[in-house]
């Protein structure tokens, strides 16, 4: 109708009317066609590619931390190579929320989304680290449920993807489409993201620095029942035995529902092994056989300011769409964190802690996850450099089947399974022990190998396979 009226008030005549359409036409043919030849060109490859190297982090130091200490989670104060596996994660589940929810049709279905997600990752998680699951050593499955351990990697992910997600869908229409000039514009634009953020660092440092922690005890189970008592009665404390985290989980989930390996038996004072897991002293401290939760309630409100800042990466990422813009505001974020952290931990204000998950820690991991995204992005994005990282893309695009089928080693458990005479005869220990550590006759050049080679090599060629077919597994 628009187009008859522009024809009779003589504002155009019908051949050029004509042409217009055929332009039009034209021009939309030609915007298919671009996008049909080039249908991920504007798919950020470090997005994958940084979540495979999570995945290929966590497997080196899962399976090559027995073997070398300085690897695996620090005992207590410290941050070592396996203390950036779990902020890692939750650095990019940030932004993938941000570049998932950049636009909500309907609110509704975003919430009802996001809720069956988090449903998905805590029946997996409980499944997996609640205790039922004995992959890959242990050919046996199930548990006392009045044992089961409630806490894990996938429920801390779940509860901090669920909150994170959350404020994403329904400050959806509280936030501009474009942003004014300015360095802080991004953040004020999204200042319900950092509230939120906020809200978290408050309740984890008041009820870290204030609460009350009384004396408790726990029994240890091994040939006999041991009961021990752990003196604290006391508020503020970061130590080991009484800290506010530690309590908290006690309250809510039981003594006997906690992580009952901590690594806090490998430092000093409670083993002459040390840093390695070994003999305790005869002098040792009540705590140093007791339970405590890495994934616990508290520790885990503090774990959802490492995805708000992730969430932030993901919101530079869709504001500005020059390298430089990007860059600079990544690297300048990522430095801050960094000079807060160390500050913090050098002064001995709040030490970098992993077990709970301190400000400092957050600060740290969240500061180095953004140098790697950012160095991972100029290389992989920028300069082109995309071949050499294309199996961490293919396991970044599947982590879900490599975590569960090989970081929590259900398919060495099913190959395990099968073994001719003893459960020691399988495959899986006839390789690593005939192919890798006879050949090198070192037990730790020989896991180091056999991790690489038979566990993350393949698990990248698996990956790129399933890639090339067009599987994935999704939740």
């Amino acid at each position: 109708m628009a187009e008859v009226r522009r024809v009779e008030e003589g504002l155009v005549t019908k051949e050029e009317l004509r042409d217009e359409k055929d332009e039009k036409i034209s021009g939309e043919e030609r915007d298919v066609k671009e996008v049909k030849a080039n249908p991920k060109s504007n798919r950020i490859a470090t997005l994958d590619a940084f979540r495979g190297l999570t995945i290929v982090l966590m497997i080196l130091v899962d399976d090559a931390g027995g073997v070398y200490a300085r690897i695996d989670h620090s005992p207590w104060n410290g941050c070592t190579l396996a203390d950036f596996v779990m902020p890692f994660f939750l650095f990019i589940v940030g932004v993938a929320i941000a570049l998932a929810f950049k636009r909500v049709p309907k609110q509704q279905d975003a919430i009802k989304k996001i809720v069956i997600r988090t449903l998905k990752l805590l029946f997996w998680g409980i499944i997996l680290q609640g205790g039922y699951s004995h992959a890959p050593n242990e050919l046996a499955y199930g548990l006392d449920t009045k044992q089961i351990r409630w806490c894990g990697i996938l429920q801390r992910i779940a509860l901090v993807y669920l909150i994170v997600a959350l404020i994403e869908a329904l400050t959806v229409k509280m936030r501009p489409t474009v942003l004014g000039s300015g360095y802080f514009t991004i953040f004020t634009a999204y200042r319900w993201q950092w509230i939120g953020g906020f809200i978290a660092f408050i309740i984890y440092m008041i009820t870290t620095f204030a609460l009350y922690v009384p004396d408790w005890t726990y029994t240890y189970s091994d040939d006999d029942a041991w009961d021990f008592q752990v003196k604290c009665g006391m508020r503020g404390d970061l130590g080991p035995a009484c800290n506010a985290v530690g309590y908290v989980d006690r309250q809510v989930w039981g003594v006997n529902h906690l992580y009952n390996q901590p690594v806090w038996i490998r430092l000093k004072a409670c083993t002459l092994s040390y840093p390695e897991s070994g003999p305790l002293r005869d002098n040792a401290p009540s705590f140093c056989l007791g339970p405590f939760e890495p994934e616990g309630l508290l520790s885990s409100i503090s774990a959802i300011v490492s995805a708000t800042i992730g969430v932030h990466f993901g919101h530079v990422l869709i504001h500005f769409k020059g390298h430089v813009e990007r860059l600079k505001q990544w690297v300048s974020v990522a430095l801050i964190f960094i000079v807060v952290a160390i500050i913090l931990h050098f002064t001995d204000a709040i030490p970098l802690n992993k077990q709970l998950y301190s400000f400092s820690y957050v600060c740290f991991t969240a500061g180095v996850a953004g140098i790697v995204f950012s160095g991972s992005y100029i290389l992989i994005d920028v300069w082109g450099f995309r071949t050499p990282f294309l199996f961490l893309e293919w396991i970044g695009m599947n982590a879900m089947l490599v975590f569960v089928l090989g970081a929590q080693g259900i398919l060495a458990a099913f190959v395990n399974g099968w073994y001719y005479g003893t459960p020691a005869k399988s495959l899986v220990h006839w390789i690593q022990q005939h192919v890798f550590i006879n050949v090198w006759k070192s037990q730790k050049v020989g896991t180091l190998l056999y991790v690489i080679f038979a566990e993350i090599t393949f698990w990248g060629v698996v990956s790129g396979i399933l890639h090339k077919l067009g599987i994935y597994w999704k939740l």
